[in-house]
This record gives C-alpha cells, sequence and structure tokens, in this order.
C-alpha cells in the first residue's frame, strides 16, 4: 500500500475521533495537557491497533463484523453523548460525565471511533497488503488530529461555556446517526 494512500485513509478513518475529541473539548473535562494527551494518544493507538487486529482476522470474520460495527458505535457514542447532554443541562457536571481520558468512558471512546479501523484491517488482509506501516500511519495522523480536536474543543468551550457541552454531546449523536446510516444505506 502506498504511503500517499496510507495517509488518506489516515485522515479518513481520524475524522470520528477528531469529531469525538471537539466534543469532548467543549466538555471542559480533559482540562490538563496530561489527560488531552491521554486521550489522543489512546484514540491514535486503538486505531492503529484495530488496524492491524482487523488484518489479523483476515477475511474470516469480515461479513459477521461489518454487520454490526455500526450498532455498536452507535450505543457507545449514544451513551456518552446523552451524557454530555446532561452534563451540559444541569447544575453538576462532574457528577453527570466523568473526565472522559480515564477509565470506561475512555474505552468506549476509543473503540466507538475505532471500529472503523477494524474495518480497513480486514480488507487489507483481503487484499494482502501489508499493514505495519499503513497502521502506524493510521495511529499517527489519528493521535494528531485528536489532539488538534481536543485543543479546539476546549477553546470553543471556554468562550462559549456549557452550551459547547451540549453541542458536544449533539456531535457524538450525530456521528452516531451518521455511522448507521452510513453502514445501512
Amino acid at each position: 500500500m502506498e504511503l500517499a494512500a496510507s495517509f488518506l485513509i489516515a485522515i479518513g478513518l481520524a475524522m470520528d475521533a477528531f469529531a469525538v475529541s471537539l466534543g469532548v473539548g467543549t466538555a471542559g473535562t480533559a482540562t490538563t495537557f496530561r489527560s488531552k494527551f491521554r486521550m489522543a494518544f489512546h484514540f491514535g493507538i486503538f486505531q492503529c491497533l484495530m488496524t492491524m487486529l482487523g488484518w489479523l482476522m483476515g477475511s474470516t470474520f469480515a461479513g459477521f463484523i461489518s454487520n454490526i460495527d455500526h450498532w455498536v458505535a452507535l450505543v457507545l457514542l449514544v451513551y456518552v453523548g446523552v451524557n454530555m447532554i446532561r452534563s451540559g443541562a444541569g447544575n453538576r457536571p462532574e457528577k453527570c460525565l466523568p473526565d472522559p481520558s480515564r477509565g470506561r468512558t475512555l474505552i468506549m471512546l476509543c473503540v466507538a471511533t475505532s471500529l472503523d479501523a477494524l474495518a480497513v484491517g480486514l480488507s487489507m488482509a483481503m487484499i494482502h497488503a501489508p499493514v505495519v506501516v499503513p497502521s502506524l500511519i493510521i495511529g499517527v495522523v489519528c493521535l494528531g488530529l485528536s489532539g488538534i480536536g481536543l485543543a479546539a474543543g476546549s477553546h470553543l468551550g471556554e468562550k462559549f461555556g456549557k452550551r459547547m457541552e451540549i453541542v458536544g454531546g449533539l456531535i457524538l449523536l450525530v456521528i452516531g446517526l451518521e455511522i448507521v446510516i452510513s453502514h445501512v444505506a
């Protein structure tokens, strides 16, 4: 697989993670450099590893995964998005939405945004393409775009306050619906 093609695929795969990062950044819960880096790093690692996992799985499970990946992503993104909307509409945001750069929330967001990478890895196995370099490119691009999304979201959150947390939650819901619609249509 050519480097240019790998880079373009990486940008396409990272768009979900970028949009989720933008939404999470608006919530203002990942405020330190460390928490933002942790989140972007995990998004990149998951994208890289899911691509490799998909390649390893090969064509054996391709039909099964392609039939449910969009529903899994929808459920995970709706769960986090609804919690963000509740947090933005309520008086106690810290109790409604945990730090998204830690624990279960981080894992759910990482899985939801990297399911497409699994499918890309499966398709790479079917055409007998090498996986290591493209997977690394996918991971690094995702890390970078997630970091940009978190920084931009933080700026918007500071400027517009709790309204941006609601917008961030709505963004996650729209991403989930877009994933399902694109797979079903």
